[in-house]
């Protein structure tokens, strides 16, 4: 009996033992789980914090105009007789583009020119007769009005001629002819647009408060996106004498050179010109800051020690910084980290002060100081 007694005590010491055991581990695991809760290890992106130089510009964008253009149209009534130009023809000043029919008119010069003569002969007779006193002075002075008056009404009609011929009135690209032979034309009806391509203008709004950073001869660049990669240089040369009331904007145009035709009046640019000397800021992606009302922060990545498998430990610890400029996908940072400190640039929505991180650069958010669109 006591032998039995001694094994069934025996037995229950080893299930308690067991029990406990199990319990003891059992909290120990829930603890750790728990504890891996509390502080996950969450995945982020980081970049480096380096000094880059830093243009301050000025960006607009702006319409480009020919330097002269205008749509030429007859003066006068006619129908077209001759046409001696083509639809998007390089033509200089004082090319014929188009001839009306102008065989009357010349029919009716020819008439007044007669006139004139006959006009020219009774006044010379007058002035014989007059000093013979074979005429009154009336006579002699309507003689030579009549005179006069045809002389004039033979230069009208010469000019009446010049204008039935269409000439070119500086040199330029035509565009696209709109009118045929035999078309009777009205007085200002169009018939081509004529372009001054080269040089070509550029107007654009700036605000008022950059006026005292743009000049006369400055120098600006343009681009646009008609012509892909592509940067013209130019230069200022007009600014509007006053502020538009409605905007507090002020106009300013730019003159490019365009031997090659490339810009052409009415496509849109962006215009960026250069604000006072280069400045060397620290500069991140403006992924990397999170903007708050009671300031903007960053995540530096920390090492904290190492783990049992000799890993360095990183934690995400939240700095608040001072921020300045921006261009394109780019910020300045003016206080707040340093030069290398390794900063979260994506992943930071779930990270607290403290969080474990673990850092994939594989995919990184834009950086670019001028990105361009990108068409699909």
């Amino acid at each position: 009996m006591i032998k039995r007694m001694i094994i069934m005590l025996f037995l229950c010491a080893l299930v308690l033992g067991g029990l406990f055991g199990f319990k003891m581990y059992g909290k120990k695991m829930m603890m750790a789980h728990m504890a891996g809760m509390a502080n996950p290890v969450h995945t982020v992106s980081t970049i480096n914090a380096k000094p880059t130089d830093w243009q301050n510009e000025i960006k607009a964008v702006g319409t480009l105009r020919a330097a002269k253009g205008s749509d030429i149209s007859a003066e006068v009534v006619g129908t077209v007789e001759h046409i001696f130009m083509e639809s998007g023809q390089d033509v200089d000043e004082g090319t014929v583009l188009l001839q009306m029919r102008s065989a009357d008119d010349y029919a009716n010069l020819q008439a007044l020119i007669a006139k004139t003569r006959l006009a020219q002969l009774t006044v010379d007779r007058d002035a014989k007769q007059l000093k013979v006193q074979a005429i009154s002075q009336a006579t002699y002075d309507t003689d030579i009005a009549t005179l006069e008056t045809l002389k004039a009404e033979v230069e009208a009609q010469k000019v009446l001629l010049e204008k039935k011929t269409v000439m070119a009135p500086f040199s330029g690209r035509l565009g696209l002819r709109k009118v045929d032979v035999g078309q009777y034309l009205a007085a200002g009806t169009p018939i081509v647009t004529l372009q001054q391509m080269d040089p070509i203008y550029l107007d654009f709004f700036v605000p008022q408060q950059d006026l005292s950073n743009i000049n006369v001869g400055q120098k600006i660049m343009a681009r646009t996106d008609a012509i892909a990669g592509q940067t013209f240089e130019g230069e200022i040369t007009a600014i509007e004498s006053k502020v538009d009331e409605a905007t507090r904007n002020i106009q300013v145009r730019a003159t490019f050179k365009n031997q090659d035709k490339t810009l052409r009046p009415g496509m849109f640019a962006t215009a960026t010109l250069a604000q006072g000397t280069p400045q060397r800021y620290l500069t991140l992606p403006q992924s990397a800051i999170t903007f708050n009302p009671y300031g903007s922060t960053v995540y530096v990545v920390k090492k904290d020690g190492t783990d049992d498998k000799g890993r360095p430990v990183l934690k995400a610890m939240m700095a608040f910084v001072k921020t300045g400029l921006t261009r394109g996908d780019q910020i300045a940072i003016l206080d707040g980290i340093k030069d290398g400190d390794e900063i979260v640039t994506a992943g930071q929505m779930k990270l607290q002060n403290g969080s474990l991180v673990t850092i994939n650069n594989n995919v990184q958010p834009k950086n670019d100081a001028a990105p361009a669109p990108v068409d699909k």
